[in-house]
């Protein structure tokens, strides 16, 4: 079951939940065919929980929002990046276990 701490990021809302948070934003690039994507999917829902209130969570289904995908040249999945004042301070591609993504947050926390 999906977290209520993430938020559906798209096209339309990218720069708004994104770029102009005033915290900190883990953003997930994935897609419903990609596995690795699923796989991951319930580390990044356990991370929105734990650390909401100092990180915004956010998925960005990347077939539906090619637009943000292109921008940001996500050309694998899942893409995970941070956000730190608009800017990205980290990236991951591929899947990853839940202590390296922590570790790759809590510089930026």
């Amino acid at each position: 079951m999906a977290s209520a701490n993430v938020v559906e990021i798209t096209d339309t809302n990218f720069n708004s939940e994104v770029l102009e948070s005033d915290v900190p934003v883990l953003v997930d690039f994935w897609a419903t065919w990609c596995g690795p994507c699923r796989a991951i999917s319930p580390i990044v829902d356990e991370i929105a929980d734990e650390f909401a209130g100092k990180l915004k969570v956010g998925k960005v289904e990347a077939d539906k929002n090619a637009q943000t995908a292109s921008n940001y040249r996500v050309t694998a999945i899942p893409a995970l990046f941070v956000f730190k004042g608009g800017e990205i301070v980290e990236r991951h591609t591929g899947a990853t276990n839940k202590q390296r993504l922590i570790s790759m947050l809590s510089a930026h926390l």
